[in-house]
C-alpha cells in the first residue's frame, strides 16, 4: 500500500511539472510577443510622430507661401487698379481735347497711355466710335484691353489659394499620424494590461485585440503619403 501511494505520489508530482512547464513556456511565449510587439510599437510610434511633424512643417511653408503670394497680389491689385484709373482719366481729358478740336493735347494725351491701354484704344478708334452708337463706351470695354498688374494679381492670387489648399491637405495628413500615435499608445497601454491578468483566455483575448491593432496601425502607415 505504501508502495502504491509512493507511486501515484510521483505520478502527480511529474503531472505538475508537467503543467508548469507548459505554463512556463506558454508565459514565455507570450512575453516574447509581447516585447515583440512593444518593440515594433516603439518604432511605429516614433515614425508616426516624425511624419507628422514634418507633414506640420510642410503646412506651415504652404500657409507661409500662400500668405505671401497674397501680399504679392494685393500690390499687383494695387498698382493695376492705379494703372487702370490713371489710364481711364488720361482717356476722359483725351476726350475733352478732343470735343475742343486740340489735336496736339489730344496726342499728347495719348502718348500718356500704358502700353496694354493704347492696344485697346487703337482698337476702339477702329470701331469709328465718335460716328458708331453701338461703338462700345471706351477702350475698357474692347476685348483687347488687358490690364497686366491685374492679371499679375488674379494669378498670384489663385497660386495663394493653390497654397492653401495643399497646406490643408497637409495638415489633414499631419492628423493621421497623429491619430496613429494615439492608436500605438492605446497598444501599449493593452500589452501594459495584459500583464496584470493572469487567467490565460483573458490575457489572450486582450493581446488579440492589441495585435489588430497594431495591424490597423501598420495599415495605416503603409498607406498614408510620406516625406
Amino acid at each position: 500500500m505504501p508502495e502504491d501511494l509512493n507511486v501515484e505520489l510521483a505520478h502527480k508530482l511529474s503531472e505538475q511539472e508537467h503543467d508548469e512547464r507548459q505554463k512556463r513556456r506558454w508565459e514565455d511565449t507570450v512575453e516574447i510577443f509581447e516585447a515583440v510587439v512593444l518593440a515594433m510599437v516603439a518604432i511605429a510610434t516614433a515614425w508616426s510622430g516624425y511624419q507628422a511633424a514634418k507633414w506640420d512643417g510642410q503646412q506651415a511653408f504652404e500657409y507661409g507661401t500662400s500668405s505671401r503670394l497674397r501680399v504679392e497680389a494685393g500690390v499687383a491689385a494695387t498698382a493695376g487698379g492705379q494703372q487702370r484709373l490713371l489710364d481711364v482719366s488720361t482717356f476722359n481729358t483725351w476726350i475733352q481735347a478732343k470735343a475742343q478740336g486740340n489735336e496736339e493735347l489730344a496726342a499728347l494725351y495719348v502718348r500718356r497711355f500704358s502700353p496694354a491701354y493704347k492696344v485697346a484704344f487703337d482698337a476702339w478708334l477702329a470701331t469709328d466710335p465718335l460716328h458708331d452708337p453701338n461703338a462700345p463706351a471706351g477702350p475698357s470695354f474692347m476685348p483687347e484691353y488687358h490690364n497686366p498688374q491685374l492679371e499679375e494679381a488674379d494669378r498670384l492670387n489663385a497660386e495663394a489659394s493653390a497654397a492653401f489648399e495643399r497646406g490643408t491637405h497637409d495638415r489633414e495628413i499631419a492628423e493621421q499620424y497623429v491619430r496613429e500615435t494615439v492608436l500605438f499608445a492605446t497598444v501599449l497601454f493593452l500589452i501594459a494590461l495584459s500583464q496584470r491578468f493572469k487567467l490565460r483566455n483573458v490575457r489572450i483575448a486582450v493581446l488579440v485585440v492589441a495585435g489588430l491593432l497594431v495591424f490597423a496601425g501598420f495599415t495605416g502607415l503603409v498607406v498614408y503619403k510620406k516625406l
